[in-house]
């Protein structure tokens, strides 16, 4: 028997960013992880003053071994989402919906067509 497990996804809010909108954007993160087919296995919230709040969430991912990464927007990223946590997860952003998607073959990879 094939077992199918949810994959999980983490969300990531900045305070700051946020600021008095913070439990709406918590809720947009579920409601788009239960959307996608997620599993919400944790929220991390990081303030202005969070040291290497990316290398944090990394370290998340791939503790939590999570698929994903849901932010409201690519602001809590200070405007473009860093490439080394799309190395290790999909990330996507809330508004305007958009998925950062990670590449299994590096798209600069020339492609191997075989025979054809």
């Amino acid at each position: 028997m094939i077992m199918l497990t949810i994959p999980a996804a983490i969300g990531y809010v900045r305070s700051d960013i946020s600021g008095l909108r913070q439990q709406w954007d918590e809720i947009q993160i579920r409601s788009v992880a239960r959307r996608l087919g997620y599993t919400l296995a944790k929220t991390i919230v990081s303030g202005p003053y969070t040291e290497n709040p990316v290398q944090r969430l990394i370290d998340t991912v791939q503790t939590r071994e999570a698929e994903a990464v849901i932010v409201p927007s690519a602001d809590h990223f200070d405007g473009e989402v860093p490439t080394e946590l799309v190395a290790v997860a999909d990330v996507i952003t809330v508004s305007p919906e958009q998925t950062y998607a990670r590449w299994i073959i590096p798209p600069d990879a020339p492609a191997d067509m075989g025979s054809r």
